[in-house]
């Protein structure tokens, strides 16, 4: 068998280099961001948020942290230049404009609660492994700590929108809302976009659907604290999804693509919406060919998460794998497979990296009854 000229290449010496030296980097950046992680959680990101110069131990006193700890972890910040390091004094300080990325007072733009999902996905590393090995799939209840992410990530790029950005998206919704309607949150997660709508109508009736009970669970509790009654969880397989002319309003966030039936369920919720209902959907915005996504900002981390969690827990389930860059091209072809006549897509300036379908079997105009 004759060598081919790919196989008799000899690498190029100074594409090597350059190519070790971003792997090299990566990993670098890899250490940071599980860091980064740890510091927002820790909450030390917030400590420093208001631009002052301190030492580990003033920030080991003002956070209740052990010092030796403290003092590593600003170690690896500063070392990345995530902040600023006097060694006159010994003192460090998080710069305002890092701060507007990685404080919880930066909501929506904090970019810390992203980074949580990679020491998440380094974790999920074994069992990973195993389904590359035998194609089967995991369950919700195999990632720990998951719906924790997913809540927190959720509210700031739906709840913190909910009201100022995304309502207002449907014509006549706010003011149906505000006389009264019902509402399902399909594949709910936490809820807490529910449990806000709640508070805000207080004539309407929300609905949750999940397949994992445990999400909702903490929600579930609140809700009794508050007294909040007309909002209700239920844990549900949504691959059988059959509740013709119950609801006015159906909403989905970032669920559809993980379900066993994605087809299925949007199958249904058409059937599900009364005359005048509407349909809103939100999920990754990207293509449903990798050619289209090379140029994506996170292009990486979605088909991570994708490999990682979203294939396995639809696969899982027996469904067919759609991912999580599963693509505009793709949801819209479905929403029209599920007999919606009228589609339209947004894209919200804060929230650059979700696309909002709305999906209804008449036109809506601005000032309908929805």
């Amino acid at each position: 068998m004759s060598a081919t000229p790919e196989s008799l290449a000899i690498p190029d010496p100074a594409r090597s280099e350059r190519f070790a030296e971003r792997i090299g980097g990566m990993i670098n950046d890899g250490a940071v961001i599980v860091m980064t992680a740890l510091g927002h959680r820790l909450g030390l990101f917030d400590a420093m948020d208001d631009n002052k110069r301190r030492t580990s131990e003033q920030l080991a006193r003002r956070t209740g942290l052990a010092e030796r700890y403290v003092r590593e972890w600003l170690s690896v910040m500063a070392t990345s230049g995530i902040v600023r390091y006097d060694p006159a004094d010994r003192t460090f300080r998080l710069p305002p404009e890092h701060a507007a990325s990685l404080t919880r007072s930066a909501s929506p733009n904090n970019l810390a609660v992203t980074s949580r999902f990679i020491p998440l996905l380094a974790l999920m590393e074994e069992p990973i492994m195993g389904c590359f090995r035998s194609g089967k799939g995991l369950a919700y209840e195999d990632y720990p700590c998951f719906h924790e992410v997913m809540a927190e990530d959720s509210f700031q790029t739906v709840v913190c929108a909910l009201f100022d950005t995304i309502i207002p998206m449907v014509p006549g919704l706010q003011q149906r809302l505000d006389r009264g309607i019902r509402v399902l949150d399909a594949g709910c997660g936490r809820g807490l976009a529910l449990v806000e709508m709640a508070r805000r109508f207080p004539r309407s009736d929300f609905v949750g659907y999940d397949l994992c009970g445990e999400a909702f669970e903490p929600t579930q509790a609140l809700c009794r604290e508050e007294g909040l009654d007309n909002v209700r969880f239920e844990t549900r397989d949504l691959r059988d999804f059959d509740e013709p002319g119950s609801f006015d309003f159906i909403a989905s966030f970032d669920a559809v693509h993980d379900q066993a039936d994605p087809q299925g369920l949007l199958d249904g919720i058409a059937r599900a919406l009364r005359p005048g209902g509407v349909y809103l959907m939100q999920d990754i915005a990207g293509s449903s060919y990798l050619e289209k996504n090379m140029t994506h900002p996170l292009g990486p981390l979605i088909y991570a998460i994708s490999c990682i969690h979203c294939t396995p827990v639809s696969l899982g389930q027996g469904g067919p794998g759609l991912g999580t860059m599963w693509g505009e091209e793709t949801a819209r072809s479905m929403l029209e497979s599920a007999g919606f006549g009228h589609i339209v897509c947004h894209k919200l300036e804060h929230d650059p990296f979700n696309v909002y379908f709305i999906a209804s079997h008449e036109q809506l105009v601005e000032g309908s009854a929805v």
